[in-house]
């Protein structure tokens, strides 16, 4: 996966290219029963982005209409430990180990991926309770 040009899903095999607008995203996705566009600018699939790894994907649209930020996350997280060692060990498969890892908040360390043309962050924050975040940004 060349990460600079965009994300390819693995199922439904699905390539998003960073370049892509609200219109071309919404065609792209139109055959994925799960499609939900939440807000302008924000749509929300269940898919599998790694192989074996099954969540939620969100795809961030900036104003100007194109995309800027990918976050994955879980309907259920009754076991944080789990869904955070699950989601590290799937980016960690396609990805390699973080640039950076420093002890974090809520008992999880914090872990940053710098790759050519994008970020991915994943760490725990305490917003009404311990809430983990796992994203990719394009730079």
């Amino acid at each position: 996966m060349n990460i600079s040009d965009g994300f390819e899903i693995f199922e439904p095999r699905i390539f998003i290219p960073w370049s892509i607008d609200c219109v071309a995203l919404e065609q792209l996705l139109a055959s994925i029963p799960s499609l939900k566009k939440v807000t302008a600018g924000y749509y929300t699939i269940e898919a599998q982005p790694i192989a074996g790894l099954h969540c939620l994907v969100g795809f961030h649209l900036h104003e100007t209409g194109r995309l800027t930020r990918l976050e994955f996350f879980r309907h259920d997280y009754s076991d944080q430990r789990v869904s955070f060692d699950g989601f590290q060990r799937s980016f960690e498969s396609v990805f390699g180990k973080p640039n950076y890892s420093t002890p974090g908040s809520e008992g999880f360390p914090s872990h940053t991926w710098n790759l050519k043309g994008v970020t991915i962050s994943h760490y725990v924050f305490d917003r009404f309770g311990p809430e983990e975040h796992m994203e990719i940004s394009k730079r």
